[in-house]
């Protein structure tokens, strides 16, 4: 109820018959009169003053309806007005949306980019768009069929664009199911409510094979003589319209000889060479207009076949032979070995042989044949003899179908095994010895003569110990030039366990003797070897002695035996040279602790000597030393801690313990303050890992002076120690550095 003025009203659609205002009349007014867009719904009582609505006002046919309201004396004249009543109608959500399609169809390729729409379905809303009423969300209700657990399309819920899933990009395949059905839901209220209006369209999919294929594999001939660049392939085209293409390289090459147009036309841009590359690789890729990838990147190989283009090579500037005088007619002497840089098993590289000339041709020509095929070399005649000629020249016609190459060959023909070595004595007598002769030593020389070719293994002697040597003590070296043999001493000797050697040598060739020849007693000889005897030192029985013993052990504790012996069976005396041990001075040295502070592990040199000291060896005594917890932990701090002053909150220093006992992977810390009100008020601390702590003060009333904190740290050693500190604690004033003045 108010006096008659200006006013505005905002009344929701629908609603029926209701009240709207009543307004009071000033005298001499007696009544009221309304008109304009009152459309036979908005009306006002002439005694009352009530503005009423006859009816329901719908916003989608009028949003507005202006009127002019004005009072009237019992003559009718006018009092008060026009006044402008304006009544804006409030839009409820009482529409549902509509797709302006019932029925929607699409195509989709195969392996098409996931996200890119392909088609998209459109709704309306006519309730009033600046309200939720008529803001719309899409979505996929039922996907028909559905073989994979997710669905193989998406819906963009603001657009309604429809595109392929990751999904649906990999496994839609036409051949396994090229049509689908889509229920897409369209709803307002943006969704978001249990009473928003949905309505609901079928989208039918056809699925097509993908035109992006990689075509077969390419092959070039090497060496065009065409005009390049020239066009070898065509990619099919993309799935996508307006795309770039592109080339990138599986392997980095100095640079690759291939492009491509925006037509996805492949050309090669040079002349391609068997020789230098055979195959070549790379990935033809799409990209949109910002650069990303449309389709995957397709695999394109090319091969470049080969052409008649390479002679064939000699692999020896000169192939040189050995053959034997007595080899028999067909032997297999040799091989002459040739390539061809053309393509292996083609008619390109099929290499042929033939001999063109012999020289010299005594006593015949023609000595020699040749396959055609293999390159291997035989005997025609059993005629070759080392007095006639001793080297023969070939030169070889190696043929492709193209090319011709010519080889030389070089055939020595050796000397026969038909004489044996001969000694120059059966008998060298004999030869006295020390048995501390140091290994190496020559005891003797002997030599053996042969009749064969000089520098040759039919000439060359070996030299063995054939009997009298089971232990192989004694080894004998030949001098290649004089055959000389030199006999060496090849193992310690020793007069006690073999005073006397009787020794038979044999001579022998490393080239087989022909048959029909064979070693006899020429080829050996014989002498003796005494061996004296000379003082020698004792003898440990370990070169080195290892042990281990706690750190803590009791003086006198048995931690090592020593043991030797003297080859002549002579006493001897024992002696150390450190006092970390003391030994008992027997044959069996038995080593005791000495109340002698040591380290984890001493190096302890020993000696044993005979009487009367003319010999002495030492051996060498290892002694690891276990560690004890035997040290309390402790703190290990550069400098003590301090916090500035006045103190904010929150501070804390960091604080690490140690321990000088060995510590372990394991080796962990625990931090505790001692057990007074004063420092358990006033401080805390906690545990930060296996070694530190933060020490953090519990307020800010501290005064500026130094505090003594007692920290008390355990070690986790067996048996646990404990350590107390006293830990000062600065509370200063401190430089804009955050140091203390």
């Amino acid at each position: 109820t108010g006096p008659l003025k200006d006013m505005d009203f905002h009344i929701p659609e629908e609603g029926g018959v209701r009240f709207v205002y009543q307004f009071t009349l000033e005298p001499p007014a007696v009544s009221f009169r309304a008109s304009g867009e009152k459309d036979g719904i908005i009306d006002i009582g002439p005694r009352t003053g009530i503005l009423y609505l006859n009816g329901s006002l719908d916003w989608e046919n009028k949003t507005m309806h202006r009127l002019q309201v004005e009072s009237l004396d019992e003559e009718g004249n006018v009092v008060n007005g026009p006044y402008s009543v304006t009544i804006y109608v409030e839009d409820i959500n009482d529409n549902p949306p509509e797709f302006d399609q019932l029925k929607y169809t699409g195509v989709v390729r195969q392996n098409s980019r996931p996200g890119k729409p392909f088609m998209r379905v459109h709704a309306t809303d006519r309730d009033d768009p600046t309200t939720p009423h008529a803001q719309l969300t899409y979505s996929i209700l039922h996907h028909f069929p559905n073989p994979y657990p997710e669905m193989l399309f998406q819906i963009n819920n603001v657009t309604g664009e429809i595109s392929p899933s990751r999904t649906g990009s990999y496994y839609l395949d036409p051949q396994k199911q090229d049509t689908f059905t889509l229920v897409v839901t369209v709803k307002d209220m943006r969704g978001m409510t249990m009473n928003a209006f949905t309505s609901s369209a079928d989208v039918v999919i056809t699925v097509k094979e993908s035109l992006w294929k990689a075509p077969s594999v390419i092959r070039i001939q090497e060496n065009s003589t065409q005009v390049h660049p020239v066009n070898i392939s065509q990619v099919v085209h993309s799935n996508e319209a307006g795309v770039i293409y592109d080339i990138f390289e599986k392997e980095k090459l100095p640079r690759l000889p291939f492009s491509i147009d925006q037509n996805g036309v492949i050309y090669v841009t040079e002349p391609l060479d068997r020789e230098e590359k055979d195959t070549y690789v790379f990935y033809v890729v799409t990209k949109d207009n910002v650069g990303d990838l449309v389709d995957k990147p397709l695999q394109i190989r090319v091969i470049v076949e080969d052409i008649n283009d390479n002679p064939p090579v000699c692999q020896q500037p000169l192939t040189v032979i050995e053959v034997q005088e007595n080899e028999g007619v067909g032997s297999n002497i040799g091989t002459l070995f040739a390539t061809d840089m053309d393509e292996e098993d083609t008619l390109n590289s099929r290499l042929q042989f033939r001999i063109e000339s012999q020289a010299p041709a005594v006593p015949e020509n023609n000595l020699f044949y040749i396959q055609q095929d293999t390159g291997v070399l035989q005997l025609i005649t059993r005629s070759l003899n080392k007095r006639i000629a001793s080297n023969y020249s070939l030169k070889v016609l190696v043929t492709d179908a193209v090319f011709q190459t010519t080889c030389d060959v070089l055939i020595h023909v050796i000397d026969i095994n038909d004489e044996i070595p001969i000694f120059e004595k059966s008998d060298y007598n004999s030869v006295a010895i020390e048995e501390n002769l140091p290994v190496g030593t020559v005891i003797l020389e002997i030599q053996a003569t042969d009749g064969d070719e000089p520098a040759t293994g039919s000439s060359y002697i070996i030299y063995q110990v054939k009997e009298g040597d089971p232990n192989n003590t004694f080894v004998i070296d030949t001098d290649a030039e004089t055959n000389r043999g030199f006999v060496k001493i090849k193992k310690a000797l020793d007069f006690e366990t073999a005073p006397e050697y009787n020794l038979v040598i044999n001579a022998t060739n490393p080239e087989p003797l022909v048959p029909g020849v064979q070693y006899n007693s020429s080829s050996l000889t014989k002498f003796k070897v005494f061996v004296t005897n000379v003082d020698e030192p004792p003898v440990f029985h370990k070169t080195v002695y290892k042990g281990e013993v706690s750190e803590d052990i009791p003086v006198n504790t048995l931690v090592m035996t020593v043991e030797a012996y003297d080859p002549e069976g002579d006493t001897f005396l024992s002696s150390y040279q450190r006092k970390y041990v003391c030994l008992h001075c027997k044959c069996q040295a038995l080593c005791k602790a000495a109340p002698v502070l040591v380290s984890r592990m001493q190096n302890l040199s020993l000696a044993c000597r005979v009487a009367p000291r003319s010999q002495k060896s030492k051996t060498t005594l290892v002694l690891h030393l276990r560690d004890v917890n035997d040290n309390p932990p402790r703190l290990r701090m550069d400098y003590p801690p301090f916090f500035c002053y006045p103190l904010s909150g929150g501070e804390r220093a960091l604080i690490e313990a140690t321990d000088d006992d060995k510590q372990w992977y394991f080796s962990t810390f625990s931090f505790s303050l001692a057990d007074d009100m004063n420092t358990r008020n006033n401080w805390a601390i906690s545990k930060v890992n296996a070694t530190h702590a933060y020490l953090s003060p519990k307020h800010a009333n501290f005064e500026e002076k130094v505090y003594h904190v007692p920290v008390i740290i355990n070690d986790n050693g067996k048996p646990p120690l404990e350590g107390k500190v006293n830990l000062e604690v600065n509370i200063c004033k401190c430089s804009s550095e955050m140091s203390c003045f």
